[in-house]
């Protein structure tokens, strides 16, 4: 019996009067007590189920509050085991060939946020659910409306979530970072930004461009590891190989001992050999490892330094010869004028067997 019924039952009888109609009758003390008796009787009945209740939600509360708390500090630990790994090998040749510690702490610090988050949903949401069935109140309505809520902003928002997952993946797997130039296939250029949703993309020519995370396919990073030097100088067929190379070899050890093409260059500058022969010239490849997005500085350089050495070596460097063009000859006036006729003249063989024949003369 709930506490409003009780005050209704108690609550004193209206009396007729005279004139038929009834007026509310004056409570009496024996009313008032007889009312406070129930209630309180009531209350004595119901405060053992209030006080389980109220234990029950504050044990929830507390029990979803520390383990919220353990769940973010080991993942806080975890983070920074990682950023401690990730120093321990900077400065070593393992460390040379991964990324930076900044952006391996970029990368953690991002990984750690996504966690906590998740965590703190799945704990908090899961700690209200039961909150609401401590109170008696029923679920199931409550879920499948949510059930059915879920699956219309899922169709309605694909697109958001893939990009999400995507994103989420992408920084899990660490695809690529802020500073490392890569090709998105939609988009080139320099990492500017990395978000969950987009990609903000720094181009050639300055344009910024923003590439949605599930729409890139695949990726290719060109600021991870190492990159690779390459040039091809082209000589005449009959030079001597043995001073080109000679002549190579004496850039190469240079150029690695100067500053700061000895910290760009993380391997020797070899000459691979001939890539092709003509009949009139020849290429000699020539390449060298070097640091990641380094390679066209470096390139640009070795060619200058290559030039410079075969000048100085009467060694002439040579390419493809530029299509001659051919002079225009002298204008014709009868060009645009068709053949004689066999027919023009009457002396010709065509004319003479096209003369018809003069019938012969009849005589008397």
């Amino acid at each position: 019996m709930s506490l409003s019924a009780v005050l209704l039952a108690a609550g004193p009888t209206p009396s007729p009067t005279p004139s038929g109609t009834t007026t509310p009758a004056v409570p009496t003390i024996k009313d008032a007590h007889e009312s406070a008796t129930q209630a309180a009787t009531w209350v004595e009945q119901n405060w053992s189920t209030w006080l389980a209740i109220g234990l029950r939600v504050l044990l929830i509360l507390a029990i979803a509050a520390v383990l919220r708390v353990v769940i973010r500090r080991a993942i806080t630990k975890l983070i920074d085991r990682m950023n401690r790994t990730a120093q321990a090998v900077d400065g070593t040749a393992l460390g040379g060939l991964l990324v930076n510690v900044e952006r391996r702490r970029q990368r953690s610090q991002a990984i750690g946020s996504v966690l906590r988050s998740v965590a703190s949903f799945v704990i908090m949401g899961t700690a209200a659910l039961m909150v609401l069935s401590a109170f008696e109140i029923n679920l199931a309505p409550l879920l499948a409306s949510a059930g059915v809520a879920g699956v219309a902003i899922g169709f309605g928002a694909r697109n958001l979530v893939t990009d999400f997952l995507s994103g989420v993946f992408m920084i899990l797997e660490d695809q690529y970072g802020v500073g490392d130039t890569i090709d998105a296939g939609v988009a080139a250029g320099e990492v500017i930004e990395v978000g969950l949703r987009v990609t903000k993309l720094r181009g050639d020519n300055g344009e910024i461009w923003y590439v949605r995370n599930g729409e890139v396919k695949r990726i290719g990073n060109l600021s991870q590891g190492w990159s690779t030097a390459g040039v091809d100088v082209t000589v005449r067929s009959s030079e001597d190989l043995d001073k080109v190379r000679a002549t190579i070899d004496e850039v190469a050890e240079r150029m690695s001992k100067e500053e700061p093409w000895n910290e760009l260059l993380w391997g020797p500058i070899e000459v691979l050999g001939l890539d092709s022969v003509l009949l009139d010239s020849m290429v000699v490849r020539v390449s060298a490892k070097t640091m990641p997005g380094k390679a066209l500085t470096v390139e640009r350089e070795l060619r200058w330094r290559i030039k410079r050495a075969f000048d100085a070596a009467d060694i002439p460097i040579v390419g493809r010869a530029p299509l001659a063009l051919e002079e225009e000859a002298a204008a014709d006036p009868t060009a645009g004028m068709s053949a004689p006729s066999a027919y023009a003249s009457t002396t010709s063989p065509q004319s003479v067997a096209a003369t018809p024949l003069t019938p012969p003369s009849v005589t008397k």
